[in-house]
This record gives structure tokens, sequence and C-alpha cells, in this order.
């Protein structure tokens, strides 16, 4: 009997086991080190996009602009055509409209920003804007670090 509920038990236990085998240990910090200068760029144009559709939202363009400086830390690219380019770009996207009428009866003077800055990330004109730009593509900040 008791060997039967210690099998039962493990026979319970098994999926619990292999499944936390799969689970990443928790970083211990920021994992942008670990991606390519090209993704890192295209993630902090992602975050320029958010900080600048909800800069009258203290909280939110803060902690996007924030974002936006550390991943510049972790990113290879021109830093002189750069700045002006994604604004450029990000402008444009936000300039989009949106709107959607059966979507302005429940939620008057919604814009869909957020939705307008994962049309940029996912962009053709984002990735054409990233191989001009991006410096050492498929290098990430500690390959060059070992440089």
């Amino acid at each position: 009997m008791i060997r039967q509920t210690i099998g039962m038990t493990l026979l319970w236990l098994l999926p619990t086991i292999v499944l936390a085998q799969g689970v990443p240990a928790t970083p211990k910090g920021p994992e942008a080190g670990t991606r390519t200068h090209v993704q890192n760029y295209k993630d902090m144009v992602l975050a320029t996009c958010i900080a600048t559709a909800y800069k009258n939202d203290h909280g939110a363009s803060m902690d996007a602009g924030s974002s936006v400086s550390a991943l510049r830390d972790w990113t290879a690219y021109d830093l002189e055509k750069a700045p002006s380019a994604t604004s450029t770009l990000v402008r444009g996207y936000l300039a989009r409209d949106y709107r959607n009428p059966l979507a302005e009866d429940e939620a008057p003077g919604v814009r869909f920003d957020l939705l307008k800055c994962l049309d940029l990330y996912h962009s053709k004109a984002l990735d054409d804007q990233a191989k001009a730009l991006v410096i050492d593509p498929g290098q990430t900040s500690r390959d060059d670090r070992g440089k």
C-alpha cells in the first residue's frame, strides 16, 4: 500500500518535475546585452515610439524613455543619423489614422497608439532603417566587450 502511494505520488509529480526543468532561471538584470545590435535598435525604436505616444502619461513616458537610454548602451548604431531618422519614423507612424467607428462608440477618442508602435516595430521601414544605421548587426554588446 505504501509503495503504491509513493508510486502514485511520483506519477503525479513527474509532469511538474519535467516542466520545472524547462523553466529558465530568473535573470538578474536586463537581457539586452545578450541580444544583437539590430534587435536592440528595433527595441529602442519601439520604446521611443511608446515614450512619444504616451508623453502625457508621466509614468509610462518616463519608463519608456529610461528604457531607450538603457538600450543605447547595448546598441551600436550611427549616432549622428539615427536620432533624426528614428524621430521621423515614429512621428509618421503615430500620425496614422487608425480610427474605428465601432471602437469610437465604446471608447471615444481612442487612438490605437500602441498598435501603431507595434506596426512600426514589425515594419519593413524599421528593418530598412536598422540595416542602414546599425553597426555589426549580428553582434551583441557582450561580443563587443570581448574584442
